[in-house]
């Protein structure tokens, strides 16, 4: 039997994530190509779905292609469910998340929801968070200083370019990826780098951690629950 492809790991665990949706409620969904194997999922459970919170333009697109209705963070006081994917998840649910440039929006949704379920590939599974570049959403005027405290930290940082100009987020601000970092205290990272003027948004997710990760492999898809 051959083994199954990164494509086919992402819609297996995407499958296994419907089990989390809670028919009536409004539905938090995050970015990227897992979640839009999820958001394909839904399709065939879209009656049970009053709404969903997006956290990002292209995922908001994607829903509204299907006949779910979008709603706006601001519109509701909480949710149930918020399901999003990882760059990097560690063993107490910290992640690193951001690679496709929606980590404020996300995070923001993470906030609004009483469960965060993150749906990965067992490749995304880490001991320690900083493999993956740290992606952080900067307000334009701020990146060279924020560049030069994360070299002070021992990250080498560049702003995150496309067709040779920075990429401009869903909120109109740049990110910066930092590679070479080490981080064994995810909580209290987050919260030192939260306080450099000019930072938006770090994609170190640990107040909002992932409670559950569904984790697809060749064996199958594993959960792992973090309380």
């Amino acid at each position: 039997m051959s083994d199954f492809s990164q494509d086919e790991l992402k819609t297996r665990v995407a499958q296994a994530a419907l089990q989390y949706v809670v028919p009536g409620e409004i539905l938090g969904v995050g970015s990227g190509s897992t979640v839009n194997k999820f958001i394909d999922a839904l399709a065939g459970m879209k009656a049970q779905i009053v709404g969903a919170v997006s956290s990002s333009d292209a995922s908001t697109a994607r829903l509204r292609a299907l006949g779910i209705t979008v709603v706006d963070a601001n519109d509701v006081r909480g949710l149930s469910v918020y399901v999003d994917g990882a760059d990097e998840i560690d063993g107490q649910g910290c992640m690193i998340k951001g690679g496709g440039a929606a980590l404020t929006r996300e995070k923001i949704v993470a906030a609004l929801a009483q469960r965060f379920v993150c749906i990965a590939d067992a490749s995304k599974r880490v001991q320690v968070l900083g493999n993956f570049p740290l992606p952080v959403e900067v307000v334009p005027a701020a990146t060279k200083h924020i560049l030069r405290q994360f070299a002070a930290l021992g990250g080498a940082g560049a702003v995150r370019l496309v067709q040779g100009a920075p990429l401009v987020t869903d909120n109109g601000q740049h990110i910066v990826d930092v590679h070479g970092l080490r981080i064994v205290d995810p909580l209290a990272f987050e919260a030192m780098v939260n306080q450099w003027p000019g930072v938006l948004t770090v994609g170190v997710f640990a107040q909002q951690k992932a409670h559950v990760c569904l984790l697809a492999s060749q064996e199958g898809v594993q959960t792992l629950n973090f309380g």
